[in-house]
């Protein structure tokens, strides 16, 4: 056997300008800090802008860009809490109907009162309250949260129809908070992209830089060694639900503040499918434990430009509602394959 041959002193010095071992380049670690979820939206992104552009010479104006930003805003909300009901296990199915029965209330009670203020508390007294049913029934109903939502995500929108006789209720089109919500602009920007830019960074400071976030990331990750830690988790499932139903109450004004009148069904048919999307195409994982919302708001935007593309090139506006199905199907298929479970059964 021969015996290895040290190096030489020559040899163990580093070549002068040459990278140590330790060196990472500057475009590395900016991916690292970035993260692969994220770089890889932000690509999709980007790819997706430079083709429409070079398919509709009107794409990259900037009112089209805030007309992008403007129309997310909805989705986008509750995609964000859809998020964050993810990362803690579970699923709300009846955001959408939420919105909906808050834009009526809204409109309702400015009608009675006189009082845009009025109509948005009442908004969102009707969204908590909706948030506390659907909590109580999974923990006290021992309910899946799937079956939980889907029940009142009917009973709901039907409350919606029933105050209102499914027609639309009352005109904000002539109050000015209204009309700043759905048609102002700070800073160049419109209200409702700041609107959607303020409840994402609460949400991701919540998320990342508390111990409530942590607490969630733990229940979604494990249940039971969070139970076992002393997480108090029924009192997690009913404030995250409550926190969904007032997010979810802000929608429902920007809808009716868009609209001029509260709407049970207009406006929010559907939405419960694209938060789910916008989440799930974030990277959120559907079993929970893992998600971020920052890779939502990318998600979220990066539905946006598709569903503008495809209107501005004057493709149907049904194919847009085949295009978040399929990226639904798609972002969930690689979760499962990068998850490395065994294709053998029905997924857990």
């Amino acid at each position: 056997m021969s015996t290895p041959t040290r190096p030489s002193p020559a040899q163990e010095q580093p070549t002068p300008g040459a990278p140590g071992p330790d060196h990472v380049s500057p475009v590395r670690r900016v991916l690292s800090g970035i993260g692969v979820q994220n770089s890889s939206l932000i690509i999709t992104l980007v790819v997706l802008i430079i083709v429409l552009s070079s398919l509709n010479d009107n794409f990259f104006r900037t009112n089209n860009l805030l007309l992008i930003g403007s129309a997310v805003t909805i989705m986008g909300l509750l995609s964000l809490v859809q998020t964050l009901v993810i990362i803690l296990g579970a699923l709300d199915i009846s955001v959408g109907s939420m919105a909906g029965l808050a834009s009526v209330i809204s409109a309702m009670a400015f009608t009675a009162t006189g009082s845009s203020a009025i109509g948005i508390l009442a908004a969102v007294g009707t969204g908590i309250a909706c948030g506390l049913v659907n909590g109580l029934i999974i923990i006290f109903g021992r309910v899946n949260p799937v079956v939980a939502t889907l029940a009142t995500l009917a009973t709901y929108k039907g409350i919606a129809q029933v105050v209102s006789d499914g027609k639309a209720q009352g005109y904000t089109g002539a109050d000015d908070l209204f009309i700043f919500l759905a048609k102002g602009t700070v800073l160049g920007l419109p209200t409702l992209v700041w609107v959607f830019l303020i409840v994402a960074a609460i949400l991701h400071f919540l998320l990342k830089y508390t111990d409530i976030g942590r607490n969630i990331f733990a229940i979604g990750g494990n249940d039971t060694a969070a139970r076992l830690a002393g997480i108090n988790i029924n009192r997690y499932i009913i404030g995250v639900y409550a926190l969904v139903g007032v997010v979810a109450a802000i929608a429902g004004v920007l809808i009716t503040a868009r609209t001029g009148s509260g709407q049970p069904t207009s406006g929010s048919e559907g939405l419960e499918l694209q938060a789910v999307t916008g989440a799930a195409l974030g990277g959120t994982m559907l079993k929970g434990g893992k998600g971020s919302i920052v890779s939502t708001v990318l998600a979220v935007f990066i539905l946006g430009v598709l569903d503008n593309g495809m209107s501005g090139l004057g493709i149907n506006q049904f194919w847009q509602n085949v295009a978040h199905g399929a990226l639904l199907v798609v972002a969930v298929v690689l979760q499962q394959l990068r998850s490395g479970e065994r294709r053998v059964g029905l997924p857990a």
